[in-house]
């Protein structure tokens, strides 16, 4: 039978320990766990047994952080994994997502489908900004582009001309070339594309682009 012939700390997280059966690498298990388990150097053990303790104690820790992660914001599958990854194994992980999407704690489409509704309706941002903020959030690029293609037009340009008049009170005394540049920066930062903010300026101020360098 297996004997536990080490339990050295970890160096780069001091709250986690590594098991080693017979001077071989068994696992990697929170400090705690030792005590709670009483393992010591020296011990007799079954592998399988300790493997299925160890992972059943890992799995619900894993499970529990996880849960009050979403407990404070929704996230999407990839950072939780990586806000699980410094501490728990890949297998470990992936049985914790199919718990969290079982019970639909975890859906990107549903995530990526509110964030643009926020951003459209109160942030107002156009596309790209809307774009980059999914992507931020861990939201892969497929699921981006389906959610993001659904965008109305016709609301993404409603958007543009909302921000377009408020920075137009900003800079109304400014001379004509300034402003039109002012309006258009800011329309890029805020997300909007070139042909958007052309016809915003276009029909805001009634400018044509090319008496513009």
């Amino acid at each position: 039978m297996p004997i536990i012939t080490k339990i050295e700390a970890q160096q780069k997280n001091e709250n986690r320990v590594n098991i080693y059966l017979n001077d071989q690498f068994f696992m990697g298990i929170y400090k705690e766990l030792v005590f709670t388990l009483n393992l010591k150097k020296g011990m007799e053990i079954d592998e399988e047994v300790l493997k299925n303790m160890l992972y059943d104690e890992m799995y619900i820790k894993a499970k529990n952080k996880a849960l009050n992660i979403l407990s404070k914001a929704p996230q999407s599958e990839k950072n939780i994994i990586n806000k699980l990854s410094s501490d728990f194994d890949e297998e470990i992980i992936e049985d914790v997502l199919v718990f969290l999407r079982k019970y639909n704690f975890v859906n990107d489409e549903d995530l990526a489908q509110r964030i643009t509704n926020t951003n459209l309706k109160i942030n107002k941002c156009g596309k790209n900004r809307i774009k980059q903020n999914l992507y931020n959030k861990g939201i892969d690029r497929s699921t981006i582009d389906s959610v993001v293609s659904y965008i109305d037009s016709d609301v993404e340009f409603e958007n543009a001309m909302y921000l377009a008049k408020k920075r137009y009170e900003r800079v109304k005394n400014e001379d004509r070339n300034k402003i039109y540049q002012k309006i258009s920066q800011h329309l890029a930062y805020k997300g909007f594309g070139y042909d958007i903010i052309k016809r915003v300026l276009n029909k805001l101020l009634n400018f044509d682009e090319s008496d513009y360098c």
